[in-house]
């Protein structure tokens, strides 16, 4: 397999594996798609999403691969306690791989940094009752 693919199951095991305020059952997928029915149930997949190569010396590669995690799932009544724990499940994500740098499963990949630049989704909210939040997470590998 490749290193896109190889650092992307690592971090799918990582969100299986961990303790956090709801159970998830990550996935990794090229192309997201989910019928709006499917969304009752918390989805939380893993997306490939860039890769920025470099040379940090004569004989190395350096290649930082970036990875959106979403997090969805169609809400009920839209109460602040119900968004609320899906907001509290987006940072534990943030947490767990801030925490934890190295990836069990590959452990030559190092956390460099996460971001979200948006919360959530608000057209999401209005349009189709869905909590939608992507952080995207970025990993060094030095080969």
């Amino acid at each position: 397999m490749s290193v896109v693919s190889d650092v992307a199951d690592a971090i799918v095991a990582e969100l299986n594996a961990a303790t956090l305020s709801q159970p998830v059952s990550a996935v990794r997928a090229y192309l997201p798609q989910y019928k709006l029915s499917e969304m009752q149930a918390l989805h939380v997949t893993v997306v490939p999403k860039g890769l920025v190569v470099a040379n940090p010396d004569r004989s190395r590669s350096q290649s930082d691969y970036s990875f959106d995690v979403a997090v969805q799932k169609k809400y009920g009544s839209g109460s602040n306690e119900e968004l609320d724990a899906l907001v509290q499940l987006v940072q534990d994500i943030i947490l767990l791989f801030r925490t934890k740098q190295r990836l069990d499963s590959f452990p030559n990949a190092f956390w460099l940094k996460t971001e979200v630049p948006v919360l959530y989704a608000p057209e999401h909210m209005e349009q189709l009752r869905q909590f939608t939040s992507v952080l995207t997470l970025t990993y060094r590998v030095i080969q």
